[in-house]
Formats: structure tokens, C-alpha cells, sequence
């Protein structure tokens, strides 16, 4: 699939769950199913080894294979791997993995191994880029305490490193700083529960992480918002808004995969083994994810 502009980081790229078995190995049948799934349901693309695919905790091996089961599955164009790695030079073969794998985008956290100054971000995101793909930043100073400001970004952009950023400060006011300094910089939504004010600021994309369990409604829900048709969109906000809002990532896996089994997809374990929900938790994902199931969201 060819997005406007050959920019195929636009659209809803969904952060993959990783389907796996109960001895915790990768299940690559289920993987390629599910990804197929997504696209077939209104997704554009995928984005394995991202967070929600747990990608720190898989052999090279798995990590690999779990790009080329995606690509075998959706083809290249729609495959925007998490090249994410402790430091510059293996994001950068990973980024050269994608690559020869056929994908056409990868995306990228700042350092996160240590609280990165400006210069080594720029470092960083320099050695990734000579792999040859464009380069999407991913800003997440929750859990990396990294921050890509606006003005780094604009800085970053302009040297030619990244073409698109997913935003997940959860600060929706920086949409429009970040269109003063860098216009044609990609704004992609990258928290869910702030996804209908980032539509509305002008985002060109969301790397989404609950259409792994709700492809359709999700689909439904993007397309309305970033289309200003509001009394599509705010009856489904308010609906799903109950699953999209976790402040960790470690709790938000969790609640996604045990959605996914609600709404009659394959979760699985995580690994490796992590605190569970709270009762509380996992009785609100449960009910509002039946209570979508009911309403024909899934």
C-alpha cells in the first residue's frame, strides 16, 4: 500500500501485542494471522518489537523473525519496526534488518540506556539514519526521561534524521508548537486517551495500541476524528476512552492482551512474567471491553 506522499508512517500503524505460546515462546503463525487481521479490519500497517511487543525481552533471533513474519504477512510498505536498542550502534543494525527485511520506515526512542543530553540524541538518531530508512522519533519522557522538545525535534527534522514523531508526552499543546517550528515534520498520535485532541491539532497518523483488540471501532473512531466529524467521533471517544487511558506501559500490555481475550482474540502471557493488574483493573478492562463487545465496537 502507497501512502500520500510515499509516507507510509501515516494512517493508524498499530503497536502489536505478541502473541505467545504458554512456555512464553513466540507464536509467528498467530503473529502473521494477527497482523493480517488488523489490516483486513481498517489498520494500515503494524509496528512490531515496539513496546507492546516486548521486544526487550526477545533473543535476536525472535526479534528478527517477528519483522519478517510481519513483513511475510502485510508486505514492507506497511511494516514500521521499533529499532529501539540500548545503544545507537544496534539500533542501527536493526535498522539495517528492517531494511533488508523490505520495510519502508522504521521508528526509534531517543537514548534511554542514561538521561541523554541534546548532543548524544542528535548522535543518536545520526547513526540510525545512515541505515537508509526514514526514521519516526519516538518521544515517550515518561518511561525514558529523555524529551524530545519541539525545538529538539525541529533541530532533529531539519538535519534531515527524522521525518515523523509519535508524541506521547500526553501533552496535546505541543502539536502546535511542533507545526511552528517544523511544518512538515509528521505529528503521529502515540497515546491513545489523547488521541481525539491530536486529530483534531492536525496529527498525520497514530501508532495505536487498543486496536489490537478493537481494530474496527478504533478505525472508525481515527478516521472520524481526523476527518472533524465530531458526532461520529465523540459517542466512540467516550466509549472507548475507559480502555485507552493507562499511564504505564507495563500495565497497558496487560490490559490490551487480556482485552484481546475478551473480545475473542489470542492475548497470551506476557513476558517475561510482570506484576498482574489489580482486581480492580483487570474487572474495568474486562467490563468496558464486554461492554464494546455488546455494542458491536469489536
Amino acid at each position: 500500500m502507497t501512502h500520500p506522499e510515499n509516507r507510509p508512517w501515516r494512517g493508524i500503524l498499530v503497536a502489536t501485542a505478541l502473541p505467545l505460546r504458554d512456555d512464553l515462546s513466540v507464536d509467528h503463525d498467530r503473529y502473521a494471522e494477527h497482523c493480517a487481521w488488523l489490516v483486513a479490519n481498517g489498520c494500515d500497517g503494524v509496528v512490531p518489537n515496539g513496546s507492546l511487543g516486548e521486544y526487550q525481552v526477545l533473543t535476536p533471533e525472535e526479534r528478527a523473525r517477528v519483522v519478517e513474519t510481519a513483513v511475510a504477512a502485510i508486505g514492507g510498505e506497511r511494516v514500521m519496526p521499533g529499532v529501539a536498542a540500548y545503544g545507537s550502534t544496534e539500533a542501527r543494525r536493526w535498522a539495517e534488518q528492517a531494511a533488508e527485511a523490505g520495510c519502508a520506515s522504521v521508528m526509534l526512542l531517543p537514548p534511554n540506556a542514561y538521561r541523554a543530553d541534546e548532543r548524544s540524541v542528535v548522535a543518536h538518531y545520526t547513526e540510525v539514519a545512515q541505515a537508509g530508512l526514514p526514521v519516526v522519533a519516538y518521544n515517550n519522557p515518561i518511561d525514558t526521561k529523555v524529551d524530545l522538545v519541539p525545538e529538539l525535534l525541529a533541530r532533529l527534522h531539519g538535519e534531515g534524521l527524522v521525518h515523523a514523531v509519535k508524541e506521547f508526552s500526553g501533552d496535546v499543546r505541543r502539536a502546535y508548537r511542533i507545526a511552528e517550528l517544523a511544518p512538515e515534520l509528521d505529528l503521529l498520535i502515540g497515546a491513545d486517551d489523547v488521541l481525539l485532541e491530536l486529530a483534531a491539532a492536525g496529527a498525520k497518523g497514530w501508532v495505536a495500541g487498543y486496536p489490537n483488540a478493537l481494530p474496527r471501532a478504533s478505525a472508525e473512531l481515527y478516521r472520524a476524528a481526523t476527518a472533524g466529524d465530531l458526532d461520529t467521533a465523540l459517542p466512540l471517544y467516550r466509549q472507548l476512552h475507559p480502555l485507552l487511558r493507562w499511564d504505564s506501559k507495563v500495565e497497558f500490555v496487560q490490559a490490551i492482551k487480556l482485552s484481546m481475550d475478551v473480545a475473542g482474540r489470542y492475548g497470551g502471557p506476557v513476558r517475561p512474567p510482570r506484576v498482574p493488574l489489580l482486581p480492580d483493573q483487570e474487572a474495568a478492562v474486562r467490563a468496558a471491553t464486554e461492554k464494546a463487545v455488546a455494542a458491536g465496537l469489536a
